[in-house]
């Protein structure tokens, strides 16, 4: 049987996007990227997502999916200031880092997100540099071991704010922390910006947070002004209170 064009047009048609519709509705025909990132095959964390599969476009939203990190912590580790952290794309991160002297990106992200959630990374033979804020808020999450606080030592760098204007020093003049994590005094100063994790990292006990506050420890990302605000407390009043118990423990 011969077929003239008109009729073997159709049936082109049909095979082709019949077979598209009924991919479809079978889950086999996708035509978008999936951010899921693989997960581990193995051992106890066996069918959990693996941070060392994040990707660079993947945003801060599509982690807070996979691995359950707010979105608002991750834009304070890295100093992110935006209306909508969720949608930040981690592949800008090193664009904006890039005069800092030190690479700053997605491997970062893997590593925060790993030691922030306790998972297994391996970084031997690896040079990740994080910003001072991210480890921060690592220390003050408490997941860390002896290994992993001592390479977040080594190469946590002073980098600025990440959304502030490229007016930076030279890079020579940005140095990994050896063994403090914060070197000049008037950091030691707490602001609008102060976070609770800094109380702990520059030595002020949670007991005695907790009394100041006279509540349990908030998250330790939280902003010390924001929790005021939250809580009907005045930050002018509590910030005084807290700053004489960092005076005390700071040399």
């Amino acid at each position: 049987m011969n077929l003239t064009s008109k009729p073997l047009a159709i049936i082109i048609f049909v095979l082709m996007f019949g077979g598209i519709s009924f991919s479809s509705v079978m889950g086999w025909w996708q035509t978008e990227t999936t951010k899921e990132p693989a997960t581990y095959t193995e051992g106890e964390f066996a069918g959990m997502a693996n941070p060392a599969d994040i990707r660079g476009s993947y945003t801060f939203g599509d982690i807070t999916n996979s691995f359950d990190i707010d979105s608002q912590i991750l834009a304070q580790a890295f100093g992110i200031t935006t209306e909508d952290p969720a949608a930040f794309a981690i592949k800008e991160l090193e664009t904006i880092y890039l005069d800092s002297g030190f690479e700053v990106g997605t491997a970062s992200v893997r590593l925060f997100v790993a030691y922030y959630n306790g998972l297994p990374f391996d970084t031997t033979g690896l040079e990740i540099y994080m910003p001072q804020s991210a480890t921060d808020i690592l220390l003050a999450h408490g997941n860390l071991s002896a290994e992993q606080i001592a390479y977040l030592e080594t190469f946590t760098v002073n980098v600025g704010e990440a959304s502030a204007p490229v007016v930076e020093e030279p890079a020579t003049d940005v140095t990994p922390v050896a063994t403090e994590v914060h070197t000049e005094t008037e950091e030691y100063v707490i602001k609008g910006k102060t976070i609770f994790g800094e109380l702990i990292t520059w030595g002020v006990s949670q007991e005695t947070i907790e009394s100041i506050i006279g509540a349990p420890m908030p998250d330790p990302a939280m902003k010390i002004k924001d929790y005021a605000t939250a809580n009907g407390l005045d930050f002018e009043t509590l910030k005084p209170a807290l700053q004489a118990e960092v005076d005390k423990v700071i040399p």
